[in-house]
């Protein structure tokens, strides 16, 4: 609109009479700015993906972590892009498997503005946006609209395992930095014993965030809620009930005196808003159309939300990008980039009393 208004300021004031009197080529210099902004326009137009390079990779886990990691999930794998168009500009992209051949064939010779708003791949999404910042020098998050937040919260991860190991992982997380950690509760291993090692070794602010992955309990779920929640070190619970049971959920969020997150809304969050099932929302691997379209819906109703996608460094800084311009995402997010010991790019954000400083570099700020 700026650009606008100044381009009618220019084209006022020449007038028939300063046209005659100097030329036209007199007050070209006028001119010059709407020129040059169509002309970097035009140079956008023309920019095509040519190739991507697809490279699977497996990163061992942080030393102090491994034991617990292997044997729950075992060895990790992920895909990473790098994507070459027309000009020196490469794009960076990150999945957790590989998109079929046919599904990354659509994007080569395709211009990356044409994925604003991608529904296709979210790896080659990322890329993509990637490519569209530095094609126009601007951070990522300015491509999803105004920056909300400069710093956004992030959470570290671990499993359920023997409570002293549990112990081991509150004080890894909250020298380096998080004030939140997360994990999903197992039949295998005793909560409340978990929690008091936990809170043994926590410092004053640090929260657990417990996922109770929709069940997987025969304890009665209000009674075994109101009990952790007597902890200081209790922050939230996720995913406390089976996912379609709507109205139950309603009730227990009345009950609980901590918040309820609701993961794996079954109706999109649509009828689960309107019913006040939760306090707030995770989007887990949406596709970045999605997100978008969530992130409006949350933002009129005033909900706070995350977004969980799990990678290294470039799915994190993605996630930072969109939660700095998405209003209400001022929940802390998971991506577990801080489980692993190695990584593809240069830059290893580290937090800040929880918080990840938004990058302002052009696209995600990242080097290969």
């Amino acid at each position: 609109m700026q650009n606008s208004n100044s381009q009618q300021a220019v084209v006022h004031q020449i007038t028939r009479r300063r046209l005659l009197a100097s030329g036209a080529a007199g007050v070209s210099w006028l001119l010059a700015r709407p020129i040059h902004v169509a002309a970097a326009a035009d140079a956008n137009d023309r920019l095509r993906v040519t190739d991507i390079e697809v490279h699977e990779i497996n990163v061992p886990y942080e030393d102090w972590i491994a034991y617990e990691l292997n044997h729950y999930y075992g060895p990790s794998r992920r895909t990473v892009y790098i994507v070459h168009t027309n000009s020196d500009l490469i794009g960076l992209g990150e999945s957790g498997s590989r998109e079929a051949d046919d599904v990354i064939s659509k994007y080569i010779g395709s211009n990356p503005f044409d994925w604003i708003g991608d529904e296709t791949s979210l790896g080659l999404g990322i890329a993509m946006y990637d490519l569209m910042g530095q094609a126009a020098g601007v951070p990522v998050y300015k491509l999803f609209g105004q920056k909300y937040r400069s710093w956004v919260p992030k959470a570290s991860w671990t499993v359920s395992t023997h409570p002293q190991r549990m112990a081991n992982a509150v004080r890894n997380y909250a020298s380096r930095g998080y004030t939140w950690m997360k994990y999903h509760l197992s039949p295998f291993e005793n909560v409340i014993d978990q929690i008091e090692a936990m809170q043994a070794v926590a410092p004053k602010g640090f929260r657990v965030h417990f996922d109770l992955t929709m069940g997987g309990t025969d304890d009665h779920t209000f009674e075994l809620l109101e009990k952790i929640s007597r902890y200081p070190i209790a922050g939230c619970f996720e995913d406390p009930l089976p996912e379609k049971d709507i109205e139950a959920y309603t009730e227990l969020r009345n009950k609980c005196r901590l918040p309820i997150l609701y993961h794996h809304a079954p109706l999109g969050a649509g009828f689960e808003t309107q019913r006040r099932a939760a306090d707030g929302y995770i989007l887990g691997h949406a596709k970045l159309g999605d997100a978008i379209r969530r992130a409006g819906l949350f933002s009129q109703l005033e909900l706070p939300f995350s977004l969980q996608n799990v990678g290294g460094t470039i799915t994190q800084t993605m996630t930072v990008h969109m939660q700095a311009a998405f209003k209400t995402a001022h929940l802390h997010f998971n991506s577990d980039t801080e489980t692993w010991k190695a990584d593809v790019v240069r830059e290893r954000h580290q937090p800040v009393n929880g918080l990840l400083r938004v990058p302002e570099l052009p696209g995600l700020g990242l080097t290969l």
